[in-house]
């Protein structure tokens, strides 16, 4: 009856933020995704860096994709208070 292909996600499962401060020399990123694991749960990548050099990365596990992307909802506020901006 619905074709899954054609229907669009509720909640991102990624997301790519920038922080641009020049009077401070500020040019950070940050980018998350949620990706199923091996094991049938899903992970929360994170990498954050200044723009233009490689960065850190963290996966954290999460036991299914519902908590992964609440845990990337929770941490995009938490940036977006911090003054970092969605990129296009």
């Amino acid at each position: 009856m619905f074709d899954t292909s054609q229907q669009m996600e509720v909640f991102p499962t990624t997301v790519d933020l920038k922080r641009i401060d020049p009077s401070l020399n500020m040019r950070r990123f940050y980018r998350m995704s949620v990706q199923p694991d091996l094991f049938g749960g899903a992970c929360l990548v994170r990498e954050w860096g200044r723009i233009g050099f490689r960065g850190q990365m963290l996966i954290e596990q999460h036991p299914d994709e519902g908590h992964a992307v609440t845990a990337l909802l929770k941490l995009a506020a938490t940036k977006h208070r911090r003054g970092y901006l969605r990129s296009s």
